[in-house]
């Protein structure tokens, strides 16, 4: 289960959502955001992709839309979407992928979960100056084997 596969939101893209009514109009994870390779940590042996955008169109506290484009050649782009309920509960992401998203204050919390039990969990923040978003996640193979990651996505 590769992380940027499963990590298709958040990332961002990571994805990336409001706190509530009050953040609608300045949502600070709203936006296209390009992953920092030298600033981001991947875990020992994990494929390191060529390029990673994530554009977060939709996130308004109660619902996510985002896109993710994954660039590691020699196959084509990989694009994933996510247009559901940001409410905590999962939803399918792809044919053997589903994630949840919930907010907490400042953060996005987000889950992904496969067929055989691998999880990637994670926690995003945006900076003060809305120009970085930092990633911190966890990977777990479902054996008890586990290992820790950091994204960091510079705003577009």
């Amino acid at each position: 289960m590769s992380r940027f596969r499963h990590v298709k939101g958040v990332i961002g893209l990571c994805v990336v959502l409001s706190v509530g009514p009050a953040w609608a109009d300045s949502n600070p994870f709203v936006g296209r955001w390009h992953w920092n390779r030298a600033q981001s940590t991947l875990p020992a042996g994990e494929p390191v992709p060529n390029d990673v955008t994530a554009e977060i169109s939709d996130a308004d506290g109660t619902h996510l839309k985002w896109s993710l484009t994954v660039v590691a050649p020699p196959a084509p782009p990989d694009v994933e979407t996510f247009d559901a309920p940001a409410n905590g509960e999962f939803h399918p992401v792809s044919n053997d992928t589903s994630a949840a998203f919930r907010l907490t204050g400042g953060d996005l919390q987000a889950t992904f979960k496969g067929t055989t039990g691998q999880t990637d969990t994670m926690t995003c923040t945006v900076a003060a100056d809305q120009k970085t978003m930092h990633c911190s996640g966890t990977l777990s193979d479902g054996l008890g084997h586990t290992a820790s990651y950091i994204d960091v996505y510079d705003r577009m």
